[in-house]
């Protein structure tokens, strides 16, 4: 049953409603309320009748219906009327969730709007899904023109904000782990929650919580909406503060009382949302002083560079050209920097300290935009020289300087800023110094080759497809799809192999699974809002997909287009390759408890089950047809293709 009734068929409370109740316990129509009703008014008649035979004395017995609330009618304009309308209002398409009681002012008034409820069957994919339709939509905002730029919001302009609405406490709570993920992806997250009302919580009722404790953590403001006339300035600044760079997320606590109270108010204006700006321009000159004296220089980009648009991956290929650095991306970077098929790119960072290390082993190195640029294990030893020259970019200035010291600290929009460091670069540089740089970088990148090229390839006899198999089969289609990637350790490969454009590829930036598939329906629902939508592949590991299976409905109930390819390799892979790593050893020398799924799950049958096409995939050579075949068709396909460790 629902936890907002007793057991009896009535409700725990004065503001709850019996009609979410679950059919086994026996409420949730107008019958059985009217019934329970005059079957609880015999019993106190007949336990009244024996006192008054007791008592001889004379008793009425008559049924008082409670008060009505002091709240709007039906026709009247509430508060929750208004938050809708600020939705529609800030061009906002759907609002991702999963309903209670606490929400349904929110849920009557979203009929008359132009905005499509998406109904997650868990708030934890409601969360990953607004939040990966967020990411995906920025990119789309970045593509405007600037005749669509100039428009207001709502009328023209793409608002990437997503947004989300789950039930008070326990709601909130199932949410929090994808709010992590979105605190961690920088995605510019609404995220929302009904409550009890302001003057019913002395008395503790069931659900009751610190809903903004839950979230603070995560958020870059969390608050609680006390007043209705406060409705419209904490809605507006909510938006403003998740899509201001640093972007991420935000949440407001809306109570029933506040949200169904009438109100003559109206929406406020959003307004222009600025970039953070140009860096202090001494620490510019600073930086550009650094590079052209260093010897081996090197650029780390961080995912605050792709968030800031595609103008500012251009600007760190310039800075890259004009100073001759050699360029990797940051340790567990989630999305696409810098253009992975240009000459002075050399690969991803990975999370281990002994490569970590030894790539950024040299005497310049420019940090921009990066969050994330440590080990996944503790590091016993520096992953950056003591006497390395450090520059930190970013539009954050909480990781400016946050792990290493910093000789140069720029603090503003990425793009603006490697732009004018590029340009002092490039006037100052000789162009044989520079081209002796790049020569360095290209003899570093041949002999690193072999082993780029090996990760995700074995030469196991095992008759499943390899990662790299199954990676280079995707290649082959040719299809160019929008790819949220959460296969772990068949990232890898996919990051190695694949040819990776800027704005085309998103993954889980956080580390904790279920993440990537709800994600990955989010990115579908941004697409089909495209004149062209772009397919969405998802690249969701077995031990992820196996987190949030019920993804699949939201997608196929709202008719999107996704396909899922899961390499299956029936465990969790990264958990034994970690357990060698801590203890020493390889798999033969540890038992791996609670690492295999045996018995396995039937990833095709369940995907049926939620109304996808189901796909398991045995053998390497089949790989490529089924994802063309998938990408090409509308709906959704779930591919489960057996793979090796």
């Amino acid at each position: 049953m629902r936890p907002e009734c007793d057991g009896m068929g009535l409700p725990a409370h004065r503001g709850a409603s019996t009609d979410t109740c679950s059919s086994d316990c026996g409420a949730g129509d107008e019958a059985g309320d009217r019934d329970a009703v005059r079957h609880v008014a015999s019993a106190v008649e007949i336990v009244r009748g024996f006192r008054r035979r007791q008592s001889s004395l004379p008793a009425v017995v008559t049924y008082i219906p409670p008060a009505p609330r002091p709240w709007g009618m039906p026709d009247s304009y509430t508060g929750a009327d208004l938050f809708v309308d600020a939705l529609d209002q800030y061009g906002v398409p759907y609002l991702f969730g999963n309903p209670g009681t606490t929400e349904l002012p929110l849920m009557e008034a979203l009929p008359d709007a132009d905005i499509e409820y998406v109904l997650g069957l868990h708030e934890d994919v409601a969360v990953g899904a607004a939040a990966g339709y967020a990411q995906t939509r920025r990119y789309h905002a970045d593509q405007e023109d600037e005749r669509d730029v100039a428009a207001d919001w709502g009328d023209g302009r793409i608002n990437p904000a997503g947004v989300a609405n789950l039930h008070v406490t326990p709601g909130l709570a199932h949410g929090i782990g994808n709010l992590y993920g979105a605190s961690m992806t920088g995605a510019p997250l609404v995220l929302t929650a009904g409550n009890h009302e302001l003057d019913f919580r002395h008395e503790e009722p069931i659900l009751t919580g610190e809903l903004e404790q839950l979230t603070e953590q995560f958020c870059k403001w969390s608050a609680e909406v006390t007043d209705v006339e406060a409705l419209p300035m904490m809605v507006r600044r909510a938006f403003r503060v998740a899509l201001t760079p640093p972007t991420g997320p935000v949440f407001l606590a809306l109570p029933v009382d506040v949200m169904m109270t009438e109100t003559d108010a109206s929406p406020d204006p959003l307004g222009p949302i600025p970039d953070a700006g140009t860096a202090d321009p001494r620490q510019v000159a600073a930086a550009a002083d650094a590079l052209v004296e260093a010897e081996s220089p090197l650029l780390v980009v961080g995912d605050a560079v792709a968030r800031s648009g595609i103008d500012a991956v251009e600007a760190a290929v310039d800075l890259a050209e004009a100073s001759g650095a050699r360029v990797h991306g940051e340790m567990l970077a989630c999305e696409i920097n810098f253009p992975t098929d240009h000459e002075q790119w050399i690969s991803f960072l990975p999370p281990r300290e002994e490569l970590g290390a030894m790539l950024q082993n040299t005497d310049t190195i420019v940090f921009a935009g990066c969050s994330t640029n440590t080990t996944l294990l503790r590091h016993e030893g520096p992953l950056v020289p003591a006497d390395a020259t450090t520059i930190h970019l970013s539009d954050d200035a909480w990781e400016v300087g946050k792990n290493e010291p910093s000789d140069v600290a720029a603090v503003g929009d990425p793009g603006r800023t490697m732009a004018a460091i590029a340009e002092r670069v490039a006037d100052r540089l000789d162009e044989e110094t520079r081209r002796e740089r790049i020569g360095q970088v290209t003899a570093m990148k041949e002999s690193m080759a072999d082993t780029i090229e090996s990760m995700g390839e074995d030469e196991s006899d095992d008759p499943r497809a390899s990662k790299a198999e199954m990676v280079d089969a995707v290649r082959a289609v040719d299809a160019d799809p929008f790819i949220v990637d959460e296969g772990v350790t068949a990232k890898y490969a996919m990051l190695t192999r694949y040819e990776l454009q800027p704005q085309g590829y998103l993954s889980n930036k956080g580390g904790g699974l279920g993440y990537g598939l709800p994600a990955s329906v989010g990115a579908a629902f941004a697409e089909e809002l495209r004149d062209e939508p772009r397919p969405v592949l998802g690249h969701i590991g077995d031990g992820s997909y196996l987190y949030y299976p019920q993804s699949i409905y939201t997608a196929v109930r709202h008719g999107v287009d996704l396909t899922v390819l899961v390499p299956d390799n029936r465990n969790y892979r990264i958990l034994k390759d970690n357990t060698n790593l801590m203890f020493g050893g390889d798999d033969e020398d540890h038992e791996f408890v609670g690492m295999d799924f045996d018995p396995h799950v039937d990833i095709p049958k369940n995907a049926a089950s939620h109304g996808a096409r189901g796909h398991l995939v045995e053998e390497p050579d089949e790989i490529e047809g089924r994802v063309a075949d998938a990408l090409d068709s509308p709906g959704v396909d779930v591919l489960d293709v057996l793979v090796h460790d």
